[in-house]
């Protein structure tokens, strides 16, 4: 049987995942109930997490799919997928289209020398333009230096969400084939049969986790055959090996794995048994042969601690609340989160790298749903220096806004350190392209919201480090801080509220050193959240005046991750997020304060 390998890459939200879900209904692969976006997170956000491989049959062929992520701050597990590739799908919106992440994963692809498929999405809706989205995809081929063959590229119309596809925009869509039919008219065959008579060549470019067989290795079968039992060399691209056994061996079926006995090349297959590999090694017979090219993964751009929760209210809700639990679940974290580092050398917080705020709010996101209970201090830009000088973090930035909010949106960015290097009208606004420091942005999602009154759209991408800017100019509020413990009454919250924003509401349980709040001033406030209203029996003026508290900003993870101080923990629980100082007594504060 002959095998295609595929990946499909998007831009977030564009249909990637919904195009999988309906080529696994199609070929009976699934019935529909099931999606390749199976974590629980994955399915409350909309978006494609991790890396995930399935296989759907059509035509005596098997065609293995890579569904890949979208956000940007996911795209070293894109990278990684397309070298174990024939070919990407390239999904756009027709009404969106090519956005910052479609040609991000587009350059990595263009570069590596594959041929795209075009697939223009979610012809149906109402704004779509699909001639016009045909275009720009076709001028983005030609900035990113695609050869002659690269542009001549295939284009498929479709709606995922109903199983069409068509050639032509004025074809009447049945179903999926016409898309099943260009992946075998385009792209070649995984593998020739004189690959199949050489020795072994498999490079891992994913990674699984089993609580039974341990660390998993997936990765593609360039030459030769593997079986179960295997002995096999495991080399690194610095030449050095080790050896490894096949305990057991597993190709996909659907979404599903299926153990078998042996596979060949051109298939895709996850080995256990090799309890130490890693992305990007090369898995062969003997030791004569080649290491394949390694496979580079970006590096960390963020930094911040992760402690056991010792606040007043710690061991309330969660099910792990010791160093240990934590240590143990942060190393296991590591045998497939490619992307983190994690520092443990010190003995009362770890330090956690991470890619970006939404890599590192996924990972928390996880863990508090675990069980787990723990703090963080605020996340920080990694700062390198080479030769002398420093070096940051910078991001490209593509932000949509309706014209007449132009004007805020280049002075807050300008501010911030930003260079806009592309104003030009899109589709129901102003389309600015910035180039801005990671420290820069930190903080400025929510500012953006605001500033544009919910009608703004912001993408971001990592584009590398440069050279340190300097300090950058960024609006500070103060906190406001409980200085008791007990339940939030009302009344005080009504006084508090005239002197900035509350986190919580009435009857919400503090501490203190919990902060509540934010000052509009810039200074930190401590507050009485708990006192209440003194009681006579004599009847005042204002005796039945209501009281009427302004709705509190939620506390998020992604919100307190963003608004939090130096001096501050963001405290993280099964059911509670809670911002405090670092240090809960007022005189510890101020003696802290004089030691900087």
């Amino acid at each position: 049987m002959e095998i295609r390998n595929i990946a499909i890459i998007a831009h977030v939200d564009h249909g990637k995942t919904t195009l999988t879900d309906a080529l696994m209904k199609q070929t009976n692969m699934t019935d529909g109930t099931v999606t390749m976006d199976s974590d629980a997170l994955e399915q409350e956000r909309g978006i494609t997490i991790y890396a995930k491989n399935t296989s759907v049959y059509y035509k005596d062929t098997k065609i293995n799919i890579v569904d890949t992520p979208g956000h940007a701050d996911f795209g070293s597990e894109v990278e990684r997928v397309l070298r174990s590739i024939d070919s990407v799908v390239l999904v756009v919106d027709a009404q969106e289209g090519p956005m910052p992440q479609t040609k991000f994963v587009l350059k990595k692809s263009l570069e590596l020398g594959l041929e795209p498929i075009v697939v223009i999405n979610k012809i149906d809706k109402a704004a779509a333009r699909p001639e016009e989205v045909h275009e720009l995809v076709f001028e983005l081929f030609l900035d990113l230096g695609a050869s002659d063959e690269q542009l001549d590229f295939a284009t498929i119309y479709a709606i995922a969400r109903e199983g069409i596809a068509k050639h032509k925009l004025d074809d009447e869509g049945i179903d999926l084939s016409p898309f099943l039919d260009t992946v075998l008219e385009h792209v070649k065959p995984a593998s020739s049969e004189t690959a199949q008579d050489k020795p072994l060549l498999i490079q891992t470019f994913n990674l699984g986790y089993d609580n039974y067989l341990g660390r998993l290795a997936i990765g593609r079968i360039y030459d030769g055959r593997i079986n179960r039992s295997d002995k096999l060399i495991i080399k690194s691209s610095n030449g050095e090996f080790r050896t490894g056994t096949v305990n057991k061996l597993f190709t996909f079926e659907g979404i599903n794995r299926k153990e078998v006995d042996s596979a060949s090349a051109g298939d895709i297959v996850m080995i256990a048994g090799i309890s130490d590999i890693y992305i990007g090694e090369t898995i062969c017979e003997n030791e004569s042969q080649e290491p394949l090219p390694a496979i580079d993964i970006d590096e960390p751009t963020i930094s911040l601690d992760f402690l056991v929760n010792n606040s007043p209210f710690a061991g309330r809700e969660g099910k792990y609340v010791t160093n240990r639990q934590l240590r143990e679940r942060l190393e296991k974290e590591l045998e497939i989160n490619v992307g983190l580092k994690i520092d443990f050398s010190s003995t009362y917080h770890y330090r956690v790298l991470g890619r970006g705020d939404m890599h590192i709010a996924i990972l928390l996101e996880n863990l508090r749903r675990e069980g787990f209970e723990l703090q963080i201090s605020q996340p920080h830009v990694i700062i390198k220096e080479e030769n002398g000088k420093k070096f940051e973090p910078f991001e490209e930035v593509t932000v949509n806004v309706p014209e007449e909010l132009t004007g805020v949106v280049i002075e807050k960015l300008s501010k911030r350190k930003g260079n806009m290097l592309e104003m030009k009208p899109e589709q129901g606004g102003v389309n600015l392209v910035f180039e801005i420091p990671s420290r820069g942005l930190l903080g400025y999602k929510n500012r953006f919201i605001v500033d544009t009154k919910g009608e703004g759209i912001m993408y971001s991408r990592v584009i590398g480090f440069r050279p340190h800017v300097g300090p950058i100019e960024r609006r500070r509020v103060g906190s406001m801080i409980s200085m008791n413990t007990g339940k939030a009454l009302g009344f005080s919250l009504f006084n508090l509220q005239n002197r900035g924003s509350l986190y919580i509401g009435a009857n919400i349980e503090v501490y203190e050193g919990m902060v509540i709040g934010n000052t509009s001033k810039g200074d930190d406030l401590t507050v009485n959240p708990i006192k209440g209203k003194q009681l006579s029996n004599m009847r005042s003026s204002g005796a039945d005046e209501a009281i009427r508290l302004t709705t509190p900003i939620e506390m998020t993870l992604e919100k307190g991750m963003s608004i939090m101080h130096d001096d501050e923990y963001l405290e993280i629980t099964p059911k509670s997020v809670r911002l405090r100082k670092q240090h809960l007594n007022e005189n510890e504060r101020v003696r802290a304060a004089r030691r900087k």
